[in-house]
């Protein structure tokens, strides 16, 4: 079966979009385990990619599905997906995540390429609309029909709402959620270790630092590797329902079923997606691990163990809800909450407001560039 140009193209860029997210974003993984010198850096990084790796082998093995792929291939219409969309958006993600790296904010790579996928959908169903309204009404001024189209496009299901609206609440629930765990854990943790020697304590947390961030790292792979398979899967099945079409199983069978076959039929897709988000978990990203690590808060083997706990059972839960999160913002939550334990100030909140700002502004700000991006692909077509 031959292959379109665009579709692989829009497989290796997603690829690529996936190896940026490992130094981008998994970088997190590692961070408060090099801030406490339980590993070095180089270390961390080996250490954090194993674990994304292994996440593809408990998802296939043990979980046997892969809910936030299905997720992310659902957030738009299908009626509205084409290859030039998932292209655009792909770029703008990319664009995004490297503006981001380059200046050490620990943005979202997860919300990045939402941001992306959505923004280029809403921009085809615009041109589509303003179409129609020319061929309709052709003696209209080009306001008039922008305006037209504009009321067109909101009374379309373009978004499906039931997929996004969770994606966006989990924006402030996820870290929230790591803050409040995070707290809970470093609370029960300092009890129980109230009355040990605290050279002893100290070296048994670094020892169990090990297992949180394999732990928070296995969480990473389970949560972000997905998200790719879930923009190639979106391509591929786009490719067997409208560009081959007829009789063609994809195009015969129940559009809720397709994902799942998806995974099964190009197994190569998981595997190569989990893998690509590892090696790029070795490449670093250094900048966003001094964030992460120190500028938050200054944290302590005991609170790595805390906060790298809270990390994973967080993404845990929203792996098994389906729920794509962020990890950044996950593992931020936490390490506010270990630095919130010994008192507010402990925080330094200038960092914390400047990383919610990015937080905010990923998913308009990836939309727009889609938008823009479409625009031109369609235009140079």
């Amino acid at each position: 079966m031959e292959l379109p140009v665009l579709l692989i193209i829009i497989i290796v860029l997603a690829l690529i979009f996936d190896y940026i997210n490992g130094f981008h974003d998994a970088a997190n993984s590692i961070a408060t385990i090099v801030s406490t010198k339980v590993l070095t850096p180089f270390q961390a990084v080996l250490w954090a990619a194993v674990w994304n790796f292994a996440a593809f082998f408990v998802a296939m093995y043990i979980i046997g599905e892969f809910k936030i792929g299905n997720t992310i291939a659902k957030t738009v219409n299908e009626d509205f997906i084409n290859l030039e969309v998932i292209f655009s958006g792909l770029i703008a993600a990319i664009a995004w995540n490297l503006l981001t790296w380059w200046f050490g904010i620990p943005s979202s790579s997860s919300h990045t390429l939402i941001g992306g996928f959505l923004g280029a959908a809403l921009m085809h169903a615009l041109v589509m609309d303003y179409h129609h309204v020319a061929l309709a009404n052709p003696d209209l001024g080009i306001f008039d029909k922008l305006k037209l189209a504009f009321q067109q496009l909101f009374t379309q299901n373009v978004v499906k709402y039931e997929k996004v609206i969770p994606i966006f609440l989990f924006i402030f629930m996820a870290p929230f959620i790591g803050m409040l765990v995070s707290v809970i854990l470093t609370l029960i943790i300092v009890n129980f270790a109230k009355n040990s020697n605290p050279r002893k304590a100290d070296a048994q947390f670094k020892k169990w630092q090990l297992v949180s961030s394999a732990l928070f790292s296995l969480g990473h792979g389970l949560n972000d590797a997905q998200k790719v398979m879930g923009i190639i899967g979106a391509a591929v099945i786009y490719y067997h329902v409208t560009l081959i079409g007829g009789n063609d199983p994809y195009a015969l069978m129940d559009s809720a079923d397709r994902f799942k076959h998806f995974t099964t039929d190009y197994i190569w897709v998981p595997f190569v997606s989990f893998l690509a988000i590892g090696l790029g978990t070795m490449s670093g990203g250094w900048k966003i691990v001094k964030t992460m690590g120190t500028k938050i808060t200054k944290v302590t083997p005991l609170e790595g163990v805390s906060a790298e706990s809270a990390g994973a059972i967080t993404l845990f839960i929203t792996d098994h809800l389906g729920i794509p999160v962020s990890t950044t913002h996950t593992i931020t939550g936490a390490i506010i909450g270990v630095g919130l334990k010994k008192r507010i100030s402990a925080v330094r909140w200038g960092i914390t407001v400047s990383l919610l700002w990015a937080w905010v502004l990923t998913i308009p700000i990836s939309a727009i560039v889609a938008g823009v991006t479409y625009l031109l692909v369609i235009a140079v077509r």
